[in-house]
């Protein structure tokens, strides 16, 4: 069994970061070692949440608490998400390192979450400077980034309309250091209005996926933590890249539509599960040539 080592938030109410992230990925066998860069009352986008983030020493001494019981060479992988302050995303790299100097062949998994606003002026929020640090940094850390569009937008600084031009984007990360980029929810204006789009590039592979865009009055958060989760999870359980991708957006999938029917707002992840692990419904990646 593969040991992931989950660096990000904790809601106490509802599913973001670890909340949302742990249980799939122990659903689909693998086991989580939680380190929760914060712990909220609930998710930012309802505006008001109590709580905070632990300090960046700490969490580099609670991963040395590990190495001291010499469990520290078990991890094969760290996953980061939400961070709370830029001196966590500090403290994230100097974990990795501490990684893989006891396991060389562990993996580092990046989720940039950068943080976005809503019209409403509610959103994802991250503190000041924690952007800067992950455009800057976890590309010649990370060996696999995991974004969003938008997200994708700020790493590579520019805009980016179509498949092709994301293809190209996340090259330009691989030459960075990654050896892939997934990217969680793509915006490409050749796409049907009603799908939702996810890609993933390799040095010598590209898979475009679409999975249906369901319409929700205001729209459910964790959806890109479980996305980030599935994926790693299968990954570390072995899976090539495609067959990974496909499940990832398979089970995400499941998840969503659950939530949608049930006319939820949290996402429903205990009452999907079993589609987490053995989704009904299947969508096939096509291959985008690469140059």
């Amino acid at each position: 069994m593969k040991n992931v080592l989950s660096i990000q938030s904790h809601v106490v109410f509802g599913h973001a970061g670890n909340s949302a992230a742990v249980f799939p990925m122990r659903r689909l066998g693998v086991n989580v070692w939680p380190l929760n860069t914060v712990q909220f009352s609930n998710h930012t986008q309802y505006g008001h949440w109590t709580g905070g983030a632990i300090d960046a020493e700490q969490m580099v001494d609670l991963v040395d608490g590990i190495g001291a019981i010499g469990m520290l060479p078990r991890c094969d992988a760290v996953l980061s998400g939400y961070l709370g302050a830029p001196e966590q995303a500090q403290a994230v790299i100097d974990v990795v390192r501490a990684v893989k100097a006891t396991n060389p062949h562990a993996r580092y998994f990046c989720d940039p979450v950068m943080g976005t606003v809503n019209g409403d002026g509610n959103g994802c929020k991250v503190e000041p400077g924690i952007q800067e640090f992950l455009v800057k940094h976890m590309p010649e850390v990370a060996d696999a980034l995991m974004p969003n569009h938008s997200e994708l937008q700020r790493l590579v600084g520019r805009e980016i309309e179509t498949a092709e031009e994301a293809v190209d984007a996340c090259r330009e990360l691989l030459e960075r250091g990654p050896k892939l980029v997934l990217v969680k929810h793509l915006f490409d204006r050749n796409s049907p209005a009603d799908t939702f789009n996810m890609l993933v590039v390799s040095e010598q592979e590209a898979w475009l996926g679409q999975r249906p865009l369901y319409h929700f009055a205001r729209q459910p958060v964790g959806v890109g933590d479980i996305t980030s989760a599935i994926f790693v999870a299968r990954l570390m359980n072995g899976d090539a890249l495609r067959p990974a991708f496909e499940h990832t957006l398979a089970a995400v999938n499941a998840v969503v539509k659950t939530t949608y029917d049930a006319g939820r707002y949290e996402l429903e992840i205990v009452a999907a599960q079993d589609q987490i692990a053995r989704p009904r419904e299947w969508f096939d990646a096509w291959a985008i040539e690469m140059d």
